[in-house]
């Protein structure tokens, strides 16, 4: 009887699983499907491809690979274990690229651009010396500059040992909170998303407003400069 029961149960949960997974879409379905089919591997090359691509939402796949671990897929730890490896493996591609472009390039680059001085780049190189490791642990909690701050990081060489201990530190703290919210959400783990979108849309209304305050303010100093006498 018990053996009946069991097996009850677990078909009812079986097909509980199925029917959510077939209400995903999109970057879901795709993010589950890579996880159905090598496992918890699976999620970390998820991860992997947000950090070279920031348009895939962490803020999905984290809590699909901890709603799939709770469903037994794999375990928890191999979840958060897999997940910080697949961030670390993508900042260091993105760190490799910031040590390829180097200061070099980078001050040819932004003389190239309209309304950037060099000055620019260096006030930005010496406020990253002050502030780098701050900078690379925090900015991988943030949407957006999660994948970002691997560049100048790359740029400024600061330390491979440095950058993969601040990188996954951050990282492990970022995915726990998200992993955990989708283990124990269940089948709501899409609330989470929800609120991580808010946080995103924040996030990228105070930088469009700061880059618009930064062009307003670099027009107006250009024009000044070109009404001074010579």
């Amino acid at each position: 009887m018990m053996t009946l029961l069991t097996s009850a149960a677990r078909a009812a949960e079986a097909a509980q699983t199925a029917d959510s997974a077939s209400n995903l879409s999109g970057i879901a379905q795709w993010a589950v499907d890579i996880m159905e089919a090598v496992g918890a591997p699976g999620a970390g090359l998820a991860i992997a491809l947000e950090n070279l691509f920031p348009p895939l939402p962490s803020e999905v796949i984290l809590p699909l690979a901890g709603f799939t671990a709770s469903r037994g897929t794999f375990g928890l730890v191999e979840a958060l274990v897999w997940t910080t490896l697949g961030s670390v493996v993508g900042a260091l591609v993105l760190y490799g690229v910031g040590a390829w472009l180097g200061r070099a390039r980078m001050r040819a680059l932004a003389a190239k651009i309209p309304l950037v001085d060099v000055a620019d780049v260096d006030r930005t190189e010496a406020w990253f010396g002050r502030h780098g490791s701050k900078a690379v642990f925090f900015g991988r909690m943030i949407p957006v500059f999660r994948s970002l701050i691997s560049i100048p990081a790359g740029i400024e060489r600061m330390p491979v040992w440095k950058f993969l201990l601040l990188t996954s530190t951050g990282s492990l703290v970022w995915n726990t909170i998200f992993v955990l919210s989708g283990y124990y959400l269940g089948e709501n783990w899409h609330v989470v998303e929800s609120y991580a979108d808010v946080f995103q849309k924040i996030v990228i209304a105070v930088v469009v407003v700061a880059v618009a305050v930064w062009v307003l303010a670099r027009i107006a100093k250009r024009r000044n400069r070109d009404k001074t006498p010579s």
